[in-house]
């Protein structure tokens, strides 16, 4: 099984990158994170880092680590460590996280917050993640179309995030099994908001490497973003 990846991130209309996106190779696979520091807060772009350096520093998992829950734990760490920072510097930093794992035997995933993780299944979006916000709230109650979720006036108003004293509920899910032209994609809301499901098929069925799934992506959001808006990263992930 090959593993093609690409990554971006970029500030867009902000002063600073409060994204961070982050690869890490195993012997048996390849860990990949996002994490979305919030701006809203102090000190969001050392929060998104902390996240990544906590799985840098993480023991290599075996092959028979049941994954889904080495990474949850890792989370957690993470969370811990954003609480030892915050002490040190006397103030108060979130950040949401996604965070996949792809292995021979399978993938796994889990999330806090609104950056999402897309998973397809050749020529199908097999699944998303539910953002942890008041906006998708909405949207599962029927107030809004999953389509005005980005735009809603509570889309900020995050419900899960890391960075708390106790470390939130985090979601998990999985694919028991990989083949050829299964395909993943992390991004933060600076993404999402502007490009649809259907367009984000539509241009991975359409292209032969990770990084050109990904250019395709970047081509319709930056076409639509609106000036200032938000720092926008991804990560592109298809199996060959």
């Amino acid at each position: 099984m090959n593993i093609d990846s690409f990554i971006y991130t970029n500030p867009g209309g902000r002063e600073y990158n409060e994204d961070f996106v982050f690869k890490k190779d195993f012997s048996d696979g390849i860990l990949f994170i996002l994490a979305d520091g919030l701006g809203g807060h102090q000190h969001g772009e050392l929060a998104s880092k902390g996240v990544a350096y906590t799985f840098l520093k993480a023991a290599e998992p075996s092959p028979d680590t049941d994954m889904e829950e080495w990474i949850r734990a890792g989370i957690s760490r993470a969370n811990e460590n954003l609480n030892v920072i915050q002490s040190k510097k006397a103030c108060n930093m979130k950040t949401t996280a996604v965070v996949l794992s792809v292995r021979l035997s399978g993938a796994c995933w889990a999330h806090v917050g609104d950056s999402r993780l897309y998973y397809f299944k050749k020529d199908r979006l097999e699944t998303v993640t539910e953002d942890h916000s008041v906006a998708y709230k909405k949207y599962k109650a029927g107030e809004i179309t999953k389509e005005q979720i980005g735009s809603d006036e509570d889309q900020s108003s995050l419900l899960r995030t890391l960075g708390g004293r106790s470390c939130p509920i985090i979601d998990t899910d999985r694919a028991q099994s990989l083949e050829a032209g299964d395909a993943f994609l992390l991004c933060s809301d600076g993404l999402w908001e502007y490009v649809s499901d259907e367009e984000m098929l539509f241009d991975m069925l359409k292209s032969q490497s990770a990084q050109a799934w990904a250019e395709l992506l970047l081509n319709r959001a930056i076409d639509r973003v609106k000036p200032g808006h938000d720092n926008l990263s991804l990560i592109t992930v298809m199996i060959n």
